[in-house]
């Protein structure tokens, strides 16, 4: 690690140079960065691939979610479930999650904890 020098000192504060500030915000970002690989290498590790990573969604699907499709349906889509298939997971109508999933109604929140629950995703994943 680079050896930093500050410009002035008070007994509460230490100010740095913007390339010193850079650095060690950069050396921070990259610190974090690793500690997530790392974990993630022994999730696969443990749990094996394929595993660890069901629960990730592909860059098209993303892509999806990012341009404001709804969520329901690409989580439905990425389970290989029919329309018909979750509504009866979840105990909901067909209808109902069709007008979920197409912006027409919001949802009741037991129908999206339902949802989630037969997705098995977090409520927030379906937001």
């Amino acid at each position: 690690m680079n050896h930093f020098r500050p410009v002035a000192e008070t007994p509460e504060t230490v100010t740095l140079s913007r390339r010193d500030y850079e650095a060690l915000i950069a050396a921070a970002e990259n610190r974090i960065d690793h500690q997530a690989i790392n974990e993630q290498e022994a999730r696969e590790a443990a749990l094996g691939k394929e595993v660890a990573r069901a629960d990730y969604l592909p860059g098209p699907l993303v892509d999806r979610l990012i341009a404001g499709e709804s969520p329901i349906r690409i989580w439905r889509e990425h389970r290989g479930l029919t329309l018909t298939a979750l509504a009866e997971m979840a105990n909901v109508s067909v209808s109902y999650l069709s007008e979920i999933e197409g912006g027409r109604k919001p949802g009741s929140a037991a129908a999206r904890r339902a949802l989630a629950g037969a997705l098995r995703v977090p409520m927030e994943d379906l937001a």
